[in-house]
């Protein structure tokens, strides 16, 4: 039932819970002694993780670590979890993340009127939340997660975001609701027509042998889809991510497109496809426009950004169309390109919002127009913020250019107009995030910077230990991607099974040598 006999999955998800509720009864008067246990407690999460990831057999199971516990037997629903390789990935990449972000938010509540203790719980219960909708294989389950993990990040955005809080925060709830009720009655009818279980093994397993009908199954798929396309966010369900970003703690935004946001492509891999196969070939050649589209729209809207926070948004969901295509093109060398972005976008998106919230806290601002030069008082911040954008932009050497050179040779063989027009927003990412850099950075320096203490101070050890890891990986993983690949291909090749794909010439057998 368990690897080595231990509930990786069910720990891995109640540890971050149990932690957000200790921190959370700590007194008001002590906000760092609750910055202390968060931190200690998201590093004991990230320890368990790396155990988790040794204890994964690349070459094993699709689903392992599996654990299952009833929970509503009359409907057939249980607490089940399962990790493939592409879960698995996601789950690391959370167990990362959070640490880093509890430590670069570390004076973010601070300065506002509100409890630090219950910021520093609401990350924690927001990583329990987040590790349970990607360690989920019960489909209620997954609902469940999908829909409470709103709640932490809603409050962290409208009780300690910056401008326009309240607004931003009602947007992205309603936005995430409006199309958690689309996969709610998706999920019911699944239940319906797929003999009363929730169980997504048993579901993948037993749905190609019912008798449903193509405008059943195609309705099921768009149900979940649309839920998916919101979260994700594609084109054009994403106007709440820019609001979101914008107005949202730079650790909890770095939380919010790093990890939140793949749970839409995420649950599009898990579900979408092995579930509804027939429906995600037909449907594929509209994701693949809405992706392409997405790409080119987003890019000229970041381009045309002069809030920081805003602008990172904007490439992010430029950066989900090349997800977006990758998915749908049903090749492998596309879909392991698609898998890898995810987890080389969080890095790097990451890396960049948490650097501009370090900028941000020292100006007391996130408008271009009011940095300029800044390279000269804080060279190594500075540095750093060239780096998390030449990573962003998928410059050669770093990890997110293994991603997208693989989504568009995946592409090229399938569909080589969508391919070319996909790269002309490489071209566009070069032109805003230099154009970022320039303005913000660069050139003459602003006089008014001067004047600000806040600027006088370059990178901290604190933000030091925030940004290495970050950039270690982003360096280690675009020169050898091979532990990752070696992982997640093999949930990929899989996921190409179900949906009845293969690739149109035979290079599956090369594929790995191609993604190290």
């Amino acid at each position: 039932m368990f690897a080595g006999d231990f509930p990786f999955l069910s720990v891995l998800t109640l540890a971050p819970l149990v932690g957000a509720l200790v921190v959370v009864f700590l007194p008001r008067s002590q906000p760092e002694l609750a910055k202390r246990v968060a931190l200690v407690w998201s590093i004991a999460v990230l320890v368990l993780s790396i155990f988790m990831w040794v204890a994964f057999q690349a070459g094993g199971d699709r689903l392992q670590f599996r654990e299952s516990y009833s929970w509503i037997p009359r409907w057939g629903v249980n607490f089940t979890f399962a990790a493939d390789g592409i879960a698995l990935v996601m789950l690391m990449l959370i167990a990362l993340l959070v640490p880093l972000v509890i430590l670069a938010s570390w004076h973010d509540a601070d300065k506002s009127k509100r409890s630090v203790p219950v910021y520093f719980a609401l990350l924690l219960l927001l990583e329990c939340t987040m590790i349970g909708v990607f360690a989920a294989a019960d489909v209620f389950l997954f609902y469940v997660f999908f829909e409470v993990m709103l709640v932490p990040m809603y409050f962290l955005i409208g009780s300690y975001g910056g401008h326009q809080r309240q607004y931003a925060a009602v947007k992205f709830f309603l936005y995430s609701l409006v199309g958690g009720l689309f996969m709610l009655a998706a999920v019911i009818g699944l239940w319906v027509v797929g003999g009363k279980t929730f169980d997504w093994q048993t579901l993948i397993q037993t749905l190609p042998n019912m008798d449903i009908s193509t405008g059943t199954e195609r309705w099921l798929f768009l149900g979940f889809f649309i839920a998916f396309a919101i979260k994700a966010p594609f084109f054009p369900f994403h106007t709440w991510l820019p609001d979101a970003g914008g107005a949202a703690p730079a650790g909890a935004a770095a939380l919010l497109v790093g990890v939140m946001d793949k749970v839409g492509t995420f649950g599009i891999l898990r579900y979408c496809l092995p579930l509804f196969p027939e429906a995600s070939r037909w449907f594929a050649p509209y994701a693949i426009a809405i992706a392409v589209i997405g790409i080119i729209y987003a890019a000229l809207l970041a381009v045309g950004q002069n809030d920081l926070k805003r602008l990172v948004s904007y490439t992010s969901i430029a950066h989900f169309g090349f997800i977006g295509v990758g998915i749908f093109a049903f090749t492998s060398q596309a879909g392991t390109g698609a898998v890898l972005y995810m987890l080389n976008h969080g890095l790097a998106t990451g890396l960049l919002f948490l650097v501009v919230g370090m900028f941000v806290a020292r100006r007391n601002s996130a408008l271009i127009s009011d940095f300029g030069g800044a390279g000269k008082l804080v060279p190594v911040l500075a540095g750093v913020f060239f780096f998390a954008g030449l990573a962003s932009l998928a410059l050669p050497g770093t990890a997110p250019f293994i991603s997208e050179f693989l989504v568009l040779i995946g592409t090229y063989t399938v569909n080589k107009p969508v391919a070319i027009i996909a790269t002309l927003g490489i071209i566009l990412a070069a032109a805003y995030v230099l154009w970022m850099v320039q303005r913000t950075t660069q050139g003459t320096l602003n006089p008014e910077l001067s004047e600000v203490p806040g600027m006088r101070r370059d990178i901290t050890l604190r933000e030091k230990v925030v940004v290495a890891p970050l950039i270690a990986l982003l360096l280690l993983l675009g020169f050898y991607p091979k532990p990752v690949t070696d992982v997640i291909n093999p949930a990929v090749q899989a996921t190409m099974e179900n949906v009845g794909k293969t690739d149109p010439a035979p290079t599956v057998g090369h594929l790995p040598e191609a993604a190290k």
